[in-house]
Parts: C-alpha cells; sequence; structure tokens
C-alpha cells in the first residue's frame, strides 16, 4: 500500500448533499397584521360629511343621537386639543388623537410603576432612622397628555420641576410604604418630580424614613 493510499480519507456520508426542507412556502404560517382602530373615525366621517355638504348633510333625528354626535365630536376636539398643546410645549410633532379612556388607562399603568419603583428603594438604612433615607425613581412616559393625567392635570405639564406634598403625591399614585427590620417605612417630606416633554424621561426623588 502506498503512501497515498494512507494519506486518503473519505468524505462523510452526505456532506455533499443539502438537506431539503420539510415545509413549502404554500404551508408556512402568514404573518397577520393587527389592525389598529381609530377611535375618532366616526366623529371624523361626520366632519367629513358636514363640510363636504354644509346644507344638506345628515343629522340625527332624536335628541339621544344628536347629543352623541356632539359629544363624539367635543372629544375628538379635546383630543386634537391635547396634541396642539403638546407639540407647543415640547416643540415636537404633536402624538395622534387618544380617547380619555386610553389616557386614562395609560396613566393608571404609569402610576403603578412609579408606585414599585419607588417601594423597591425604600430598603432598611441608618439613615431611616432620621428620616434622611433618599430614592430616585428614573422612567420614561413619551406621552406628556398620559403624564399630565397621572399628575391629575388636565393636558401636558408646563412645568419643568415640582414639588408635592406627600398627601399630594399619593393622591396621584397611591399609597407607597414598605417594611425592613420590624420597621414601618413611609415617604417623608416633599416629593420632587421632573419631567422633560421632549424625551418623555422623568425623575421622582424624595426621602423616606421610619413612622407613618
Amino acid at each position: 500500500m502506498s503512501d497515498r493510499d494512507l494519506s486518503y480519507s473519505p468524505p462523510p456520508a452526505g456532506s455533499s448533499k443539502k438537506r431539503k426542507s420539510t415545509g413549502t412556502s404554500g404551508t408556512r404560517a402568514k404573518r397577520t397584521k393587527t389592525q389598529i382602530l381609530d377611535p375618532f373615525a366616526g366623529a371624523k366621517q361626520a366632519i367629513q360629511h358636514a363640510l363636504a355638504s354644509p346644507s344638506s348633510f345628515a343629522v340625527p333625528n332624536d335628541e339621544d343621537g344628536t347629543r352623541s354626535l356632539v359629544l363624539m365630536i367635543a372629544q375628538y376636539a379635546k383630543s386634537l386639543e391635547g396634541s396642539v398643546a403638546v407639540a407647543g410645549t415640547s416643540g415636537q410633532p404633536g402624538p395622534p388623537p387618544k380617547t380619555q379612556e386610553q389616557i386614562k388607562s395609560e396613566a393608571e399603568r404609569v402610576a403603578l410603576t412609579i408606585s414599585r419603583g419607588i417601594k423597591k428603594q425604600m430598603t432598611w438604612r441608618p439613615t431611616c432612622k432620621e428620616n434622611r433615607a433618599t430614592y430616585a425613581f428614573d422612567g420614561v412616559c413619551p406621552d406628556p397628555r398620559v403624564f399630565g393625567a397621572v399628575l391629575g392635570l388636565d393636558g401636558p405639564p408646563s412645568f419643568k420641576m415640582k414639588k408635592y406634598s406627600v398627601d399630594e403625591f399619593e393622591g396621584m399614585v397611591g399609597r407607597i410604604s414598605s417594611s425592613a427590620r420590624y420597621s414601618y417605612l413611609s415617604l417623608k417630606g416633599d416629593i420632587n418630580v421632573r419631567y422633560n416633554d421632549g424625551t418623555g424621561e422623568f425623575k421622582i426623588s424624595g426621602k423616606y424614613g421610619v413612622g407613618y
């Protein structure tokens, strides 16, 4: 047997063949796009009809229908007002219109996030006895209308920084307390709220300590 015979190694079986796909393009699952419904579609349509035919557009025959139409258009106008206010204060394009229910729902989630975030930071420290332990919670709320709703405002915040008392702050985000080393911990002094309407970033800071 020659040296050439000893150095020769056959290729692994099947190495030159590609594995065939078990699926076909016809059987692959198709991704479905989530359709986003416009909550103000009815109001927009009513406005378009009125502008297109000012003297002959259809109006409801009963009082309840008229009230519903007026309310629907008023809610749309209120939402647009909020978008314009955001654009005016931030210098950024206004966010899309949202219903009051949407803003309220998002605000509740932000408030819960703030409450939980601060509570997690309320651990035992020697300065708790002197009510000087500090916390600082950072977050992002890109829609100023929603953050304004968190603070109980009827629109975007017009300030960069504001102080709130404990009662005022907990009235907006809920009671915040914790316990450690058999001690009850609660917020103390003023709470500082900072908000950047351009980036949506916010910071909430203050002190906590022992006692109610």
